[in-house]
């Protein structure tokens, strides 16, 4: 994973494409920095995890920007966060999300939203880079409301 950034990184400063170079290139600093405060060499599966966390933080500076109304801004988060996306596991749709959701559900035992800690605790292990938390809480809330 890390020498396919890299040679996306060499390629797209072949092709001057600014933006992505960029992106590419914070995310290989988040990466080099796991590594450095973790004293050891991450494998894929972490690296995808730091690469999921930089896309959290564009999505939560998003929202701020579109409230500010920074259009300018937005559209380069935008375009930040589909380069990044390039880099994760096929993402679920929100059918197969509810599909797993709802397995889930039988399995744990949950019956309502007391019981969306439990819920959640053994969902996300199998959602892990495959979608948004933030979607898959809100279709938990829907689901055990």
């Amino acid at each position: 994973m890390k020498a396919r950034l890299m040679n996306d990184m060499k390629t797209a400063m072949k092709a001057k494409d600014k933006l992505r170079v960029d992106t590419i290139r914070m995310a290989n600093a988040a990466i080099k920095n796991a590594e450095i405060n973790g004293k050891k060499e991450l494998n894929d599966g972490e690296v995808i995890e730091i690469i999921g966390k930089e896309i959290k933080m564009r999505r939560d500076a998003l929202e701020e920007y579109k409230r500010a109304n920074r259009l300018e801004d937005v559209a380069k988060i935008e375009k930040e966060i589909e380069i990044l996306l390039e880099y994760m596991p096929e993402q679920l749709s929100e059918e197969e999300l509810r599909s797993l959701i709802q397995d889930t559900i039988k399995e744990t035992g949950a019956q309502g939203p007391r019981d969306m800690g439990k819920l959640m605790s053994a969902l996300m292990p199998k959602v892990k880079g495959k979608a948004d938390g933030k979607l898959v809480s809100n279709l938990v809330k829907e689901l055990l409301g």
